[in-house]
């Protein structure tokens, strides 16, 4: 049995199965969901960091109004992702997704400390609700949203006549199913507030994200997730949407907690986070398929395949876009670029996690749109000011022209055998002329 048809009868039914679940894809959804947020509050922070930190007079007008940005979007990403992940897991299940988003911001907000500090009861910092806080959203809108949706399933519910307005009914139908899954939570975190154990937030916190985030600092870990991203990718699988709830929840509370570090005059804690791979490693889209394409245009004759592909793909491919390239050129089972396609961001994982470990980048800490150009995104990750920053775009372009310098042979040989195939073809049309003649 070949590679390809191994892969395709162990890996990729069981990568099939592990996108479309239903609690990992409700996961996925939300944060996509809360995408116009994230870019909002991404703005933010880049507006204070450019114009704000270079124009001080600007940055004096700047400053309020992008921390109220702030403010409403990433520190409050946890609130918002929970209600997002409630109503698209609600709406996987045919169910109610307003009600369930609501009953998962209702029971997150049950969990936390009513107390933070020096502060008396009834204050809620908003520590628990950025980033930090997104294991304990993400786990409480998964299990309160699976306890409305099975009451509701098994009819637990008040009916109302049918002549009140739907709106009504739906409303007195999510009572009941809502009443016992903010109730169970209420009464877990009483148990564990008894128990002197803190909060469920601490105890996920402790027990969870800090865990896996320590997992996801180290260097077999940074390489081998992009890997696996492109495996699933040359299956024909959205490799970066199944991916998704793995980068979110546990490089995005990175990024934050860098953020907080440096805002504050401290070291970034982390060397890794979700802004690191989409500055140095996915430059194009997974794969780093721009590279692909310029090796294209390096290569390629003007009236071959590729080079047309590459031409509608190149726009696109500048902003990170590149399902074109994916299902086009297509890499998508095509055994050619297999192997680049896999050593491409294994390389580049590799030289940008030295390259921060060795200090010559500073740790990526500002929430760059991932849509940014090659080399522009990691100038804006790293801060936008100083030569760190300059550096982390230099070290950007250095790992676009290694995959370029990757992709260049794999290129040549698939251009030869497209060139092959097209004389074949004519060999045998002229036969075939003959033949009727």
């Amino acid at each position: 049995m070949s590679f390809n048809s191994w892969m395709e009868k162990k890996f990729v039914p069981v990568a099939g199965k592990i996108g479309s679940q239903r609690h990992l894809a409700a996961i996925r959804d939300g944060f996509i969901g809360i995408m116009p947020i994230v870019l909002a509050g991404s703005f933010a922070v880049l507006l204070n960091n450019t114009l704000g930190a270079w124009i001080k007079p600007l940055g004096s007008i700047l400053g309020p109004i992008n921390g109220n940005v702030w403010w409403g979007t990433f520190a409050m990403i946890a609130l918002l992702a929970t209600f997002s992940i409630g109503y698209n897991l609600a709406k996987g299940y045919g169910e109610d997704g307003l009600a369930a988003g609501v009953i998962s911001i209702a029971s997150f907000i049950v969990t936390l400390p009513q107390a933070h500090g020096e502060a008396g009861w009834g204050y809620l910092f908003w520590g628990y609700l950025d980033a930090r806080g997104l294991f304990t959203g993400i786990i409480v809108a998964l299990i309160a949203t699976e306890i409305f949706v099975k009451l509701t399933k098994k009819g637990l519910v008040i009916k109302m006549p049918d002549n009140v307005p739907p709106a009504v009914g739906k409303a007195f139908a999510s009572v009941i199913p809502g009443f016992v899954a903010i109730f169970i939570f209420g009464a877990l975190t009483y148990i564990i507030s008894a128990l002197g154990l803190g909060s469920l937030y601490d105890i996920i916190l402790n027990v969870i994200q800090k865990p896996l985030m320590g997992l996801g600092q180290g260097m077999a870990s940074v390489i081998l997730i992009p890997i696996l991203i492109n495996l699933l990718w040359f299956f024909g699988l959205h490799g970066a949407n199944i991916f998704e709830p793995i980068m979110q929840s546990i490089y995005l509370p990175a990024l934050t907690e860098n953020y907080e570090a440096v805002m504050n005059g401290l070291p970034a804690p982390h060397l890794i986070t979700k802004a690191f791979y989409d500055s140095y490693i996915h430059l194009g889209g997974s794969g780093a398929t721009l590279a692909l394409l310029l090796a294209i245009f390096i290569v390629a004759k003007k009236k071959q395949d590729y080079k047309a592909v590459a031409k509608l793909s190149l726009a696109p491919g500048i902003f990170q876009i590149n399902e074109s390239v994916m299902y086009g050129l297509p890499i998508v089972l095509n055994p050619v670029l297999f192997i680049p396609f896999l050593i491409v961001p294994g390389v580049l994982s590799f030289i940008a996690y030295l390259a921060t470990a060795l200090g010559i980048v500073p740790p990526t800490y500002v929430a760059a749109p991932w849509i940014s150009p090659v080399g522009i995104g990691a100038f804006l990750a790293t801060g936008a000011k100083g030569i760190g920053s300059v550096m982390a775009a230099l070290l950007a372009l250095v790992n676009f022209a290694v995959a370029t310098l990757i992709y260049l042979p794999f290129v040549r040989i698939a251009e030869k055998q497209a060139s092959a195939g097209e004389k074949d073809k004519i060999v045998t049309a002229a036969k075939g002329e003959k033949f009727n003649a």
